[in-house]
């Protein structure tokens, strides 16, 4: 068994097929089914059940995942660290986020992050809610991860969390005659709105089933996966949004109308990562991460 092997296991995977994996690989396509068969016959069980061009992971492919991942991490963050002996002159860091805490404070850490390294690139990934974020880090689809949870749940079991900053609600109207006067706003003063919320399992989503229990005559009149339409769809007088006070500089900047949200409900946003060592780079965005919120308090 090689890192090579591992590796091509892993990307036929990720892939779904030999043939997906080799051109993502840029490899032959015979030299990703050579390094299978041979990383087969040195663990002495078959890895996918192959039906037809489609691979099938067997329970000997399902426990290699884990281990093999690991191994890869592994090697990265070696390779990392020799790399950042005379600091950090390139790599990639690979951050999960959910939408809302993308535009803040993602967005300013990233900033601040890139003015002092700015050959590390850096990858955000959208995830929907913080178990997503969770299963990132756990298959090591990220490094880092920037969750928001209510402050009575914790923000992922087995996760270290560095709180970075606590957010309360505000709700978006096309302009400001699409919101009742007033500041903040009430629950019971958008008795009969038409709301544009997101999923469930996400602390937003929690507030907006709130608030419809106590609007009278309030309706969902869309539900949408995809945050980053709630915006526009606002400002086109769909209706109107309940958010996170994340949202709040980019909405006024596009020209909505912003009033906070008299609601207990706040969330706490952290920095999560995997228990043990961090790479470099995201070491550093860590430590960074950290003097902000330390600022903050």
């Amino acid at each position: 068994m090689d890192a090579r092997q591992l590796r091509y296991f892993l990307a036929v995977v990720d892939a779904g097929s030999v043939h997906r994996a080799a051109e993502r690989l840029y490899v032959a396509q015979p030299s990703v089914s050579q390094a299978l068969r041979a990383l087969e016959r040195d663990l002495g069980s078959l890895l996918f059940h192959r039906t037809g061009r489609r691979l099938v992971l067997t329970a000997a492919g399902h426990a290699l995942v884990a281990p093999a991942r690991e191994v890869m991490r592994g090697l990265d963050l070696a390779r990392a660290t020799v790399e950042a002996v005379d600091g950090l002159l390139g790599g990639e860091l690979v951050i999960a986020s959910m939408p809302s805490q993308s535009v803040s404070p993602l967005a300013d850490l990233i900033a601040a992050f890139a003015a002092v390294n700015p050959l590390v690139r850096i990858t955000v990934r959208a995830a929907s809610t913080p178990a997503d974020v969770g299963r990132m880090l756990t298959t090591g689809d990220a490094e880092l991860g920037v969750v928001a949870v209510s402050p009575s749940t914790t923000a992922l079991p087995g996760l270290a969390a560095l709180r970075l900053e606590t957010q309360r609600f505000a709700v978006l109207g096309r302009d400001e005659a699409a919101l009742p006067s007033g500041d903040p706003v009430r629950p019971a003063d958008l008795a009969g709105a038409a709301l544009i919320v997101g999923q469930p399992g996400t602390g937003m989503r929690a507030v907006a089933d709130a608030v419809r229990g106590e609007a009278t005559g309030s309706r969902f009149v869309v539900e949408v996966e995809h945050r980053e339409a709630v915006l526009p769809l606002v400002l086109a007088g769909v209706g109107i949004a309940v958010v996170s006070d994340s949202w709040r500089a980019l909405a006024q900047a596009a020209g909505a109308a912003v009033r906070a949200l008299d609601h207990a409900d706040f969330l706490e946003v952290s920095l999560v990562s995997r228990p043990g060592r961090l790479s470099p780079a995201a070491a550093a965005f860590h430590a960074l991460a950290d003097a902000k919120a330390a600022d903050i308090d």
